[in-house]
């Protein structure tokens, strides 16, 4: 086995990665009416000779971007999305205390620092409910007042990742996705579910990496580089 590079004189020093994403699993929390996550056994090593898993599951699983075709007529596909769109600086906002269901807004989003004039092309909103996933509390999360997104794409934004299943409301009578209305309306793109943001520094480095899927958006791989 050969031995990995070491790094040589006077390099700098690697950037640790940590991983901002849900596993995959089966039967593991979807958006209410998306389609289940299944995880089996397709072929096994002593009788087929290879090991193989079977996948069934939906396009927004887990930890996932939705491109604006998601909920915008004629909008863009990931297959028009270009990979330096999903790696870049991240301004890491923490809004937290927020009570099930409540719908925060610019006051919320500048209550620890006053965000800049100018954003990251990336905005990861943390507010703490990924410790709720898979867990009933999860679809009664906090939601992204839609004239804050509206501020935020205005100042640069191009990328909202939330650690919530969405950043609307989820579970409502009513259908429609304001949030969803303002970024992806404006060609940008939304990542959900992450986690792991807790003590992630307020500027980082992040990227999305997605299975290439060329529809209405794919699971991501959710890398900070810390």
């Amino acid at each position: 086995m050969p031995t990995p590079l070491a790094d040589g004189p006077g390099a700098p020093p690697r950037a640790a990665l940590r991983d901002l994403s849900h596993p995959i699993t089966d039967g593991m929390p979807v958006y209410p009416g998306d389609p289940a996550v299944h995880v089996e056994v397709a072929l096994v090593l002593d009788r087929d000779g290879v090991a193989v898993t079977g996948l069934r599951m939906g396009s927004h699983t887990g930890t996932h971007i939705d491109a604006p075709s998601h909920t915008v007529p004629g909008g863009r596909t990931m297959a028009d999305v270009a990979l330096d769109e999903l790696l870049g600086d991240a301004l890491v906002v923490r809004v937290r205390a927020l009570a099930e269901g409540e719908v925060y807004g610019w006051d919320r989003l500048n209550a620890e620092h006053p965000l800049p004039d100018r954003l990251p092309p990336i905005v990861v909103i943390d507010t703490g409910w990924a410790r709720w996933f898979g867990d009933a509390r999860a679809v009664r999360h906090p939601a992204l007042d839609a004239g804050a997104a509206s501020e935020l794409v205005a100042r640069g934004m191009r990328i909202l990742a939330v650690d919530t299943l969405s950043p609307d409301p989820t579970g409502t009578s009513s259908a429609a996705f304001p949030v969803h209305e303002v970024v992806l309306g404006r060609g940008g793109l939304i990542v959900e579910n992450l986690c792991g943001l807790d003590d992630l520094p307020s500027q980082v480095r992040i990227g999305f990496f997605p299975l290439r899927l060329g529809g209405d958006g794919a699971p991501v791989r959710a890398v900070a580089f810390v």
